[in-house]
């Protein structure tokens, strides 16, 4: 598993000619990281008198942290499972007439397949921006810049994401459902890029003043 390589081996095969990991996975691992860097303004904030009033809400924003944590490096591994047909669609034969129409049909759910992996990174990376922005608020002013750089993480995570959805869409001959992919990449992409920004220059303008 993907996941479970060290930083070295797992860049290796990032920079290789191996078709996975890629963008989606390496995605997927920019969310794990932003998230982390969260929960650890939650582990150096709970505990101190000064945040004793919203100790709570960071204990419970910790543990879905965490969650969301593991369930984006189990997409590393998933982005990889989601694009292995179509890798296998490539490489169909395509001679005849019967042969053309059916690497076409094999093809297009494959191109919707590899969608999944990185629609999955999206809605979770969004779901942990939102935790991160009510870390950036109630965490230590001393761990704040943590929180800045998990949300500029996050962000790179869902543009890269994005990516990946319409490199396959590009080649849908299903048009109206390649519409529909885009759009929901294109919403996913913009809010939370938009409430990532927002986070990020927030927590710059604090450290600044």
């Amino acid at each position: 598993m993907f996941r479970d390589k060290t930083i070295r081996d797992f860049t290796d095969e990032l920079a290789s000619k191996a078709p996975v990991p890629g963008g989606g996975g390496a995605s997927a691992l920019a969310g794990a990281v932003g998230i982390a860097l969260g929960n650890m303004v939650g582990s150096l904030t709970v505990g101190k008198k000064k945040y004793a009033d919203v100790e709570d809400d960071l204990r419970s924003l910790m543990k879905r942290a965490e969650v969301l944590r593991k369930e984006l490096l189990e997409c590393i591994d998933e982005d990889a499972a989601c694009f292995e047909p179509l890798a296998a669609a490539y490489s169909l034969p395509a001679e005849t007439d019967e042969e053309k129409a059916e690497k076409d049909k094999v093809m297009e759910q494959a191109l919707e397949t590899a969608c999944a992996g990185p629609f999955s990174i999206m809605e979770k990376v969004c779901e942990a921006i939102g935790i991160i922005e009510e870390f950036a608020e109630k965490g230590s002013r001393l761990a704040v810049s943590d929180a800045g750089a998990g949300a500029a993480l996050c962000c790179a995570a869902l543009k890269g994401a994005s990516l990946n959805i319409y490199i396959n869409t590009k080649m849908m001959k299903d048009r109206e459902k390649a519409a529909a992919f885009e759009e929901k990449a294109d919403k996913l992409s913009e809010e939370g890029s938009a409430k990532a920004d927002e986070i990020f220059e927030k927590v710059k303008d604090s450290i600044r003043e």
